[in-house]
């Protein structure tokens, strides 16, 4: 049908209105009613065959297909664009990798639009997990489960938001006391924690998981073990002194 007439006209859309629309010419143009007939055309068209659907399908389908292409707009805050993006790209690439969706992300009005763009409902359901988790706020009092990045003979550093990690001390992982994080916990171990303290001024998280556990029949806490700070204080005074002696 493309040979035939002077103009190839193709019009979609709803009952409000047009979505989309394609335009071929042979000619050099078209006089403006022209356009305003087709256009009308195209809306009898369109509504009648809407009409023939509604027979069939009295309602739509509260949720896509899961094999159906979908698109979905996240807005965001300026300042957590540059978390989404990550340094070079790295962790907008990495969302498109492990996801298979199309990420893009632009700014307007001072806000930030992620647009996603799918081929399934599983390949959304991850790029819009990951995005979520870079954006949203820790909230003291969460339980989060988190992933052990590093260990330190104070404790060890979990990654309990993408993104974001929290210093869970070798008092606050079990009521026993620990004398070691030797076979306590490995790189890569999921834990449940709780974040119990952020700091603002510092930007630093602090987990504990002890508080998720039951605490031991006739549990007794020991006291904090005295601050080293005034040994350090003390061992000052003597030094002082000793200088004085050598004055003399």
């Amino acid at each position: 049908e493309d040979h035939l007439g002077d103009m190839d006209f193709k019009v979609t859309g709803t009952e409000k209105g047009i979505t989309a629309c394609q335009m071929d010419l042979k000619v050099n143009g078209l006089p403006y009613e022209v356009l305003v007939e087709a256009l009308d055309q195209a809306r009898r068209g369109r509504l009648h065959i809407l009409g023939e659907m509604k027979k069939a399908i009295t309602e739509v389908r509260p949720e896509l297909k899961p094999q159906t292409p979908r698109a979905v707009v996240i807005q965001i805050a300026q300042d957590q664009i540059g978390g989404v993006i990550g340094p070079g790209g790295k962790v907008v690439q990495e969302i498109q990798r492990v996801s298979g969706a199309t990420v893009t992300i632009e700014e307007r009005d001072s806000m930030g639009y992620v647009s996603i763009f799918a081929n399934n409902a599983d390949s959304m359901d991850i790029a819009v997990k990951r995005i979520k988790g870079i954006v949203a706020i820790p909230e003291v009092g969460e339980v989060y489960t988190g992933t052990v990045k590093t260990l330190q003979p104070f404790g060890a550093f979990v990654e309990f938001m993408p993104g974001k990690d929290g210093l869970l001390h070798i008092s606050e992982i079990t009521w026993e006391r620990l004398e070691t994080m030797d076979g306590v916990l490995q790189v890569g171990d999921e834990v449940q924690v709780k974040l119990v303290e952020h700091d603002k001024k510092t930007g630093k998280f602090r987990l504990s998981r002890k508080v998720l556990l039951p605490k031991p029949e006739g549990f007794v806490e020991r006291p904090p073990r005295e601050d080293r700070g005034d040994r350090n204080d003390r061992g000052g005074d003597r030094r002082r002194d000793d200088n004085r002696r050598r004055d003399k």
